[in-house]
């Protein structure tokens, strides 16, 4: 098992969460969505892997740096 911490790359709010717990992602997809100045800027899978945890909730403010979510990517 291979754990992959995903971040924040901006302090924003969390817009949307498209990836649950126990889905696959492949490398690209947006695991959440953070609005930051009227952008949207997506956290996305580094590569293959199933999301294992998601540490945030919509509409919940988060710091750059912050973990937003774990993958697997050897599952």
């Amino acid at each position: 098992m291979a754990l992959i911490e995903l971040t924040a790359p901006t302090t924003g709010v969390v817009w949307k969460i498209p990836k649950a717990v126990g889905e696959r992602a492949a490398a690209g997809d947006a695991i959440v969505l953070i609005e930051s100045m009227k952008m949207e800027i997506p956290v996305t899978a580094p590569g293959e892997g199933r999301v294992v945890a998601v540490l945030v909730h919509e509409e919940e403010l988060v710091s750059e740096g912050q973990v937003v979510a774990r993958l697997d990517t050897g599952a």
